[in-house]
């Protein structure tokens, strides 16, 4: 007769999750190290009572982290996830209604940015016996329907657990994709409260500890042929090096590569680090906040070489920066879906086994002469230019861009940055200099305002031994500050660098650019007289509300005292904020790429219709890579 054990369906999951670990390259960690949560009556006697019974009776080893936000806590696994290489994640727990669609967001940028997280949002009764219960959303087309039927479009596996036997199937199926490097992205498990405490036997064998194997997926040799022939074929190759380079592990085999045949290496925002920017081949971020000189050999390049990356719209400058009219890609990647972009030749594999052939098949073949010559020469006018950017005297208010500086000279190379949105992701792509493919970590997939301070707490549970600094505008700092409040709590030090510019820059700049005069993105009083948004500056201070959520707090007065500032902050044993008033007008680096935003093509003002003339010139450019 089969073993069984009596639990309920949250205990069940509890003691099951406890047991998965990944695996590769023979070296074995927990899949799922942590639960974050927070409680409602959709869950509070379902998990909260199993995560309870876990830590008291020693049922199963899954810790239990309490976070302020919902979407927060998705973030802080997804930056966990991010920061592990997509071995390990944390699951989320949320009650009914409100506290499981917060979570929307966060599960949309997951799945984005291909790294797993677990998500446990609760559901209504499965039973419907009391039916409309608190936070249900009625839908009068069918009684099936709740609110949690949203996390479908962005989940890459959705179940609902209706009966406790149901688990089984389905928590195996949410650890397979969890462990899939190319469908691998936020899994939902539904888990409605009355079945959470609903007991059942279980076979005990479900429990046992299970080993999920991350392979390697090894390139069919055919298709290295191919790109091999492409590559040797080429005059003016490039290398665009995505994320798929560092989750892989294979910034060895990029770097033999690239030294071996002399291949420029530009890199997107997840492949950052993955070639030192000081190496003879490194030409830096890629497309529409790009370097000069990774945009000017994309604009010659002949043949593409893609390696882990997705494409985006800001790599690609919205197809204009690849402008050789015969330029072909050869795309190396684990998703048949990333490696099939562009009518590229595909290589599916692993990123790290694909390179080591791609070089075994390029023995002996180096680039030209003069495109090594062409290469060093921009390399040297870039780090000239982006030299003033971050070293430029400005006043009254100290420039963004002299910030980042300062604040890049002062990390070691291990020491990790984060930031997502706004305009300093693309100051960081220009100027930001890492060595380390770890030491930047900038979410640009979804580029969800309110992601840093949040993933900070991931990153740093990560890599205890690493300093963590989280970069973060006023916009994205006012969106989820209150995840200080976790970091204090559980005693994790992070630095928090709030750069305030008292609105929206990045927006701001933007909307000049099109036409639409900066209207709604500065943090004003509105202005009886015009009716606006434009009045005098609103008296927010940052810095008191990081201090009243339990941080340590340090004001920095200009490039000398921020410096100062940091060093202390790095010295301290506790989370401790550094904020500094920067020029929200900039000056910006300068911009060699476009980027699609389309403009109103009638108007009433002369500026939009003078922004509009200039998308159409620029639009001109943009093509279909067949």
């Amino acid at each position: 007769m089969t073993d069984t054990v009596r639990l309920t369906t949250a205990q069940a999951l509890v003691r099951f999750l406890a047991a998965q670990y990944s695996e590769r390259d023979g070296t074995e960690q927990r899949l799922i190290p942590a639960v974050w949560g927070i409680f409602g009556h959709g869950n509070v006697a379902g998990i909260g009572q199993a995560l309870l019974q876990a830590a008291t009776a020693g049922d199963a080893d899954l810790p239990y982290h309490l976070a302020r936000n919902e979407q927060g806590m998705v973030h802080t696994a997804a930056a966990f996830a991010k920061a592990r290489d997509r071995l390990q994640t944390f699951a989320c727990t949320a009650s009914t209604g409100p506290g499981s669609t917060n979570m929307v967001t966060g599960a949309a940028l997951a799945t984005a940015n291909r790294v797993p997280v677990l998500l446990l949002p609760s559901d209504m009764f499965a039973t419907r016996a009391p039916d409309p219960v608190l936070q249900q959303l009625e839908d009068a087309r069918g009684g099936d329907v709740t609110v949690n039927d949203a996390f479908r479009p962005v989940s890459k596996y959705f179940d609902r657990v209706t009966r406790p036997e149901q688990l089984i199937p389905a928590a195996l199926a949410a650890m397979r994709v969890l462990t899939d490097p190319a469908e691998t992205g936020a899994v939902t498990l539904c888990l409605p409260q009355d079945v959470q405490a609903e007991a059942h036997d279980w076979p005990a064998a479900f429990f046992r500890r299970r080993v999920w194997h991350i392979d390697r997926p090894q390139p069919d040799p055919a298709a290295v042929a191919r790109a091999v022939d492409a590559l040797r074929g080429a005059a003016r190759p490039l290398i665009v090096a995505g994320g798929g380079v560092v989750y892989s592990e294979a910034m060895a085999e990029l770097r033999a590569l690239a030294d071996a045949t002399g291949i420029p290496v530009a890199d997107t925002h997840a492949g950052k680090g993955a070639l030192a920017w000081d190496h003879p081949c490194a030409v830096g971020g890629l497309g529409s906040t790009g370097t000069s000189a990774a945009n000017a050999l994309a604009r010659e390049a002949d043949v593409v070489l893609g390696v882990g990356t997705r494409y985006s719209d800001f790599t690609t400058a919205s197809h204009t920066v690849f402008a050789d009219p015969g330029v072909r890609f050869v795309n190396l990647n684990v998703a048949r879906l990333d490696a099939a972009k562009h009518s590229a030749v595909q290589v599916v594999a692993d990123a790290r086994a694909g390179l080591a052939a791609l070089a075994a098949g390029l023995g002996g073949w180096t680039v030209d002469p003069a495109h090594r010559r062409r290469t060093r020469r921009l390399i040297a006018d870039w780090t000239a230019a982006a030299d003033t950017c971050r070293t430029v005297d400005h006043g009254p208010l100290p420039a963004q861009t002299a910030v980042l500086g300062a604040l890049n000279d002062a990390l070691g190379d291990r020491d990790v940055v984060i930031n997502a949105a706004g305009s300093m992701p693309g100051d960081l792509q220009m100027l930001w200099r890492a060595r380390d493919p770890k030491a930047y970590h900038v979410e640009y997939a979804y580029s969800c305002m309110g992601y840093e301070v949040a993933a900070g707490t991931g990153v740093k549970l990560a890599a205890p031994d690493r300093e963590v600094v989280v970069l973060v505008g006023d916009g994205s700092y006012l969106m989820m500050s209150q995840e200080i409040a976790t970091m204090v709590s559980e005693g994790i030090k992070v630095v928090i660098v709030v750069v305030q510019n008292h609105g929206f820059a990045s927006i701001g700049s933007l909307s000049e650019s099109l036409g639409s005069q900066r209207f709604g993105t500065g943090y004003r009083y509105r202005d009886p007289a015009s009716g606006l948004l434009d009045g005098d500056v609103l008296p927010v201070d940052l810095a008191a509300n990081a201090a009243s959520l339990g941080a340590r707090v340090i004001r920095a007065d200009g490039i000398k005292g921020f410096r100062d500032a940091v060093e202390r902050a790095k010295a301290a044993d506790t989370t401790t904020v550094v904020h500094i008033d920067t020029d929200p007008y900039g000056p910006n680096p300068p911009s060699t790429a476009w980027w699609d935003v389309p403009v109103s093509e009638v108007s009433d003002l002369g500026s939009t219709r003078d922004a509009a003339a200039t998308y159409a010139e620029a639009k001109r450019d943009q093509r279909h890579y067949l």
